[in-house]
């Protein structure tokens, strides 16, 4: 089949104005909710889009942590090439999408840094294993071949065999304070369903756009 060929016909659900909460926050965690009930794979998963210096896009996949009224939270190396990116342009737009349930949200604002304490606590809460790899990782640097970091992993395991690991200085929490939030919803026909979220005067305002 050619990739060209490729399609689906949208049909599970519909998305109008009176299906939503006013506080989009509280809609995103309504959504979210659902992807989990439903059993999708890494549900948390979200494609983060910064830009270079020069202006180039660039994107990944990462986890989100954690969110709440304040915004959306993902863990980082800051030196890893997503964040130098945000340290020299503190934006990033966010996209989770729910194939199974035919559903995507896009998120746009401005970034902070999680207090210390806060990713701290996080940083305790993850497996030895994984808080091991933030020290034994220097992110997106290039490394001759694997067994450096195998190498560098099993010094570290045994430094700290009998030891709290510490949270690495370059180590912690980026926050998505949204300005912007768009709801998704397949539909047939490539009508598809588009309510975008606003923030404007401090107020929130939604707008159906065209599919």
């Amino acid at each position: 089949m050619k990739i060209a060929d490729l399609r689906k016909n949208y049909t599970q659900a519909g998305l109008l104005e009176s299906d939503v909460v006013a506080d989009p926050i509280a809609q995103f965690q309504i959504w979210f909710e659902q992807a989990v009930a439903a059993d999708l794979l890494e549900p948390n998963a979200m494609t983060i889009a910064t830009v270079t210096a020069e202006g180039k896009p660039s994107a990944r996949i990462v986890l989100l942590k954690a969110v709440d009224e304040r915004g959306f939270v993902f863990y980082t190396n800051y030196n890893s090439q997503k964040g130098v990116e945000l340290k020299h342009s503190p934006y990033a737009a966010l996209v989770f999408l729910w194939g199974d349930l035919e559903r995507q949200v896009r998120i746009e604002g401005r970034i902070e840094l999680v207090a210390t304490s806060e990713a701290t606590a996080y940083f305790h809460s993850r497996p030895a294993s994984s808080q091991l790899g933030a020290w034994a990782s220097a992110q997106s640097t290039i490394v001759p071949d694997r067994s450096v970091l195998e190498q560098r992993l099993h010094q570290l395991e045994t430094e700290y065999r009998d030891r709290e690991i510490p949270k690495p200085p370059h180590w912690g929490g980026v926050r998505v304070i949204p300005q912007e939030i768009e709801f998704w919803q397949g539909r047939p026909s490539r009508l598809h369903d588009r309510l975008r979220y606003q923030l404007v005067d401090g107020n929130w305002q939604i707008d159906r756009l065209s599919p």
